[in-house]
Order: C-alpha cells, then structure tokens, then sequence
C-alpha cells in the first residue's frame, strides 16, 4: 500500500466523523436537549454542509486550502463533542469500513463526465457565474450533491472524493435505521414501523450497491426511505413533537435540493400537518411552527436554491417554463425551455436516449401514446427485473417470520393516508416520468414495503428470535454489497486493467473538462482584453460582462 493510498484512506474516516461533528455542531444551535445517533447526526452535518456550500460559493471558490481546513474544523467539533461515545465510533467506522469498497472507481455513469464532474469542479475553481446554464443543459439542472462534492476537493487526491458524497447518504441512513432497529430490541417494542426498516437496509444495501451510478438521483431516494419511516413514526405521537418535526424537515429539505421534481415531497408533509390539526387548533399550530428556528431555515434554504436556480437560468425551477423570467440577458427563450422540458419527458418515456430518439416525439409524449413502448424497451428491460427482486426479498421476509401464532396489532389510520398519497406520487410519477431512477425505485419499494410491513409484524415471534432473524438479514445485505462490488471490480480489473490497491482514481480525460476550458477561455479573453492585450470583440459580443465582483454569460 503506497503513501497515497494510506493518505486516502485516512481522510476517508477523517471526513466522515467531520461530517459527524457538524451534524453535532448544527443540531445544538437549534435542539439542544437531544441526542442524536451517528447516523442523524451524519444527515445533519450533509444538511449543514449543503447550505454552507451554497451560501459560501457566492463569496469565494471552494478551494483545496478552504476545503481541508474546513474538514479538520469539523474533525475539531466532533473530537470536542463526542469523543466519549466510543462504541458508536466504532460501529460507524465498522459500516463506513463495509462500505469503502464501494468507493473504488474507474468507471463512471454516462452523466459524471457530461456534467456532474463539471459542475462540481467548477465550484471549486470560481465563485459565484452567473448564467452557466449556457455552457451545458446539465448545468442549468443544479444539485445538491455538487455542492457537497466541492468541499471534498481536497490536497493530493484532489476530485477523487467526488463521489464520496454518495456513499454518505448510503451509510447515515444504515446506521439511522440499524441503531433505531437496535433500540428497539432493547426496549422489546417491534413493529410494522422496524420491518420497514429492515426492508429499507436490505434494499438500499443490494439495489443501491454501485455508487458510481447514485448520480443526483438514488441519494435522495436512499433518504425518502428515511423520511417516510419517521412519518410513521410522527403520524403515531401523542403529542406535539419538534424533535421528529426537526428530522422530517432536515430531510425534505436535503431531498428537494438533490433534484427539482422532489419538490413534490413536500406533500408528504400534508399527513404530518393534518395529524398537527387534529391535536392543535389551526392557529396554535402555526404559533408553533413560528416559534421553530429549523421552520424559518428550511424556507431560507429552499429560498437559496431558487436563487441558485435563477443566477444559472433565470428561472426559479428549471424547466418549468412558468417560473422562469424572460427580461435577462441570461435567460432562455420559452421555446427553449419547452424543448428541454419536452426532452427529460421523452428520455423517461423510452422515447429518446444518448443515441436515438423516436418518430415525431411531440405526438409520443402526448396522453398515453408512449406506453406500448415503454412497456416494450423498459418496463420489460428494468422495471420487471427490479420487480422480480422486490417480491424476491418480501418473499424471503415471508418465510423467515411467518408463524403460526398472531397478535392483534394497531394500525393509526393516518399511515393509510400516508400510504394514498405515495400513491398519488405512483400516479404522477407514471404519467410524467416513469424511469426508475426519477423516484421510481423507493415510490414502488415502499408502496409493496409499508403493507408488507404490517403483515409481517402480525406473527407473533420470540423477540431472541426475531432479533437473531434481523441481525442475519442485516449482516446479509452488507456481504451482499462487498460481494457485489468485489465482483464488478474484478470485471473492471480485467476490462479496463484497474488497479484499485495501487491506484483507486477513476478515469479522467480532456471530455470531463470541456465546459470547465470554455468556461475559462471566456473570463481569460475578457480579462485579457482589459489589459489591452488582445482585440476586445468578446466585450463587444457581450458573451461575458463584469458585474460587481463576478462575471456574467449572456445568451448567445
């Protein structure tokens, strides 16, 4: 193992507990009288990261100076916070551990040199641009998890850890349900609320096992898993609990900002407000809500990713024609936006792809003239497959806790409702963007997961039993990802000649930095013809402008 390799490794788990002490850090500002486990306090530390990324780009570049002193600040708060905590160190470091394989990379998907390598790096190179969305379609569709990206933009491995963002989500959300699974058996009250739980980490763990293909997409779908299991557990309360209320934001908001079409979500929060009423007058409710320090962030950070929106495109939610604004010198033409929007509908109707694109696509995507062939080119392609893998695990569950003995269990009538409007979100999903990686995956789990759920928790079972039973399935999914992820490294090794232990960097080429070169080939011009040393037709062009401290590229 050379220097380079042991450096990597070192400031994988260095990052990680960082994360972990900015989670800590941030959720003492607003409920200081709560623990956390790891996993929240991870999810809390992406959140605080995210909008520290966004707010901080307006000022200065994430540079690898800034990033790996911020880092080690983290590190700071974590050592100072919790290091008397050590048994949750080292069950975090055990699943991270499990985890690591997956982050040796040579291959990328298809949209990682397009775009997404190409937004982050650009956020660690400039301060705020306005108007990128010019430079490539990719970039007028920002996330989330390019801003995080950025902050791992770090000394020695510089972009390698671009990916490391993924693999976050994927291992807080393990330890979030693995230790609420854990505390529960100690406490000997399981329910439909720990199966689901249990489905979720089998599932993210074998479906979600190649973190190079996460994107923009399967983090926040490895999260709506999270968001629905602690609305199982709100709708269920007694009271009014701000705790919960905290978590459920934190999430939504992460989500939404991880891809536009999840702001859709934000619904999900009907079935908490509609339980909220029933125990409080509408007026106390928003008294409530008022009094909350987490109910003004989440508006002030979702009002940072319109803006966000809005200095790439001119629009507040790229391509919803309707909130963009047309007066700017940035902005796109209507028609152009129709088109775009036009185009994300055909790709997910099988209608279009890198390569082909079907007869007259206006008339495809209208009412339902696409569902033949969707149902041909992918539902018999991919949805089926993942399917046949849902009912398999369900299947599986069924046999290893059914019994003969049952036990009356209550159901709060306000899951079904949780549960109709994950089916409205089915609806909608199917009628305008039926690809799996557009929600589809974690929509369908769930709608088979959540009344599989309370089936299977009305079989009455020794709780030894039971959480013996858990713990091997548990322990099952993390060899099924190691094993997984050994195998498509042993197809890499011998497709591509990867070299993982000696040298883990995934392939980079002149193709990844095509709109980063244009992007600098335009501010050095400018900058060049202000110092005279060139002819100025590209002031003359207005391609670029100056304004205040940054640059502006207009509409060309």
């Amino acid at each position: 193992m050379n220097f380079k390799y042991l450096f990597v490794f070192i400031l994988y788990f260095v990052t990680i507990f960082s994360v972990i002490g900015y989670g800590k850090f941030f959720s003492d500002l607003f409920i200081k009288e709560k623990k956390f486990n790891f996993g929240y306090y991870g999810i809390f530390g992406i959140f605080f990261l995210i909008f520290y990324s966004y707010v901080s780009h307006i000022f200065y570049l994430h540079s690898q100076t800034h990033n790996l002193i911020f880092i080690l600040l983290g590190l700071i708060f974590f050592i100072y916070l919790l290091n008397k905590r050590v048994k949750e160190i080292f069950f975090t470091s055990i699943i991270f551990l499990c985890l690591y394989i997956s982050l040796l990379i040579i291959k990328t998907h298809d949209d990682f040199p397009y775009y997404h390598f190409g937004y982050s790096y650009y956020l660690t190179q400039n301060p705020l641009l306005i108007g990128i969305g010019q430079f490539n379609h990719g970039f007028r569709t920002q996330s989330s998890i390019f801003y995080l990206n950025s902050l791992f933009y770090l000394p020695i491995i510089k972009f390698y850890f671009f990916h490391l963002s993924a693999l976050l989500f994927l291992g807080f959300a393990n330890i979030t349900f693995i230790n609420k699974l854990l505390k529960n058996f100690k406490n000997k009250n399981i329910d439909y609320r720990d199966y689901f739980s249990l489905l979720s980490i089998i599932f993210i763990n074998i479906f979600f096992y190649r973190i190079a293909e996460h994107g923009t997409d399967r983090s926040a779908q490895i999260l709506v898993f999270l968001l629905i299991f602690e609305i199982l557990y709100f709708v269920d309360g007694k009271v009014f609990n701000h705790i919960k209320l905290f978590k459920i934001f934190v999430l939504i908001g992460i989500i939404i900002s991880l891809k536009a079409f999840y702001i859709l979500y934000i619904l999900t929060l009907i079935s908490v407000f509609y339980i909220l009423i029933k125990k409080n007058s509408l007026k106390n409710l928003i008294i409530k809500l008022t009094r909350l320090p987490i109910t003004y962030l989440l508006i002030f950070f979702i009002s940072i990713l319109l803006l966000t929106n809005f200095y790439n495109t001119a629009c507040l939610v790229y391509p919803l024609s309707f909130t963009c604004l047309e007066n700017f010198s940035w902005s796109f033409l209507p028609e152009e936006v129709s088109k775009m929007n036009d185009w994300y509908e055909q790709w997910s109707k099988a209608g279009a792809g890198p390569n082909y694109r079907v007869d007259n696509p206006e008339l495809y995507i209208l009412k339902f003239n696409w569902v033949s062939n969707w149902l041909e080119n992918y539902f018999f392609n991919k949805v089926s497959d993942f399917l046949i893998g849902v009912f398999f695990l369900i299947s599986i569950l069924i046999f290893m806790f059914r019994s003969q003995k049952k036990q009356k269990i209550k159901i709060n009538k306000n899951v079904y409702i949780l549960l109709l409007i994950l089916f409205i979100f089915f609806i909608e999903w199917f009628y305008n963007h039926p690809a799996l990686r557009y929600g589809g995956y974690s929509l369908i789990a769930s709608i088979l997961f959540m009344p599989s759920a309370i089936y299977f928790s009305k079989f009455k079972i020794k709780y030894t039993d039971l959480k013996k039973k858990f713990l091997i399935l548990i322990t099952l999914s993390f060899v099924i990802f190691v094993g997984r992820n050994i195998d498509r490294i042993n197809d890499e090794v011998e497709k591509y000649n990867f070299r993982p232990f000696n040298d883990f960097s995934f392939r980079i080429n002149e193709h990844h930095y095509r709109n980063f070169a244009e992007i600098e080939g335009l501010l050095k011009n400018y900058k060049n013809c202000e110092l005279k040393k060139v002819d100025c037709d590209i002031i003359k062009a207005k391609k670029v402008e100056k304004v205040f401290y940054t640059f502006k590229f207009n509409r060309n």
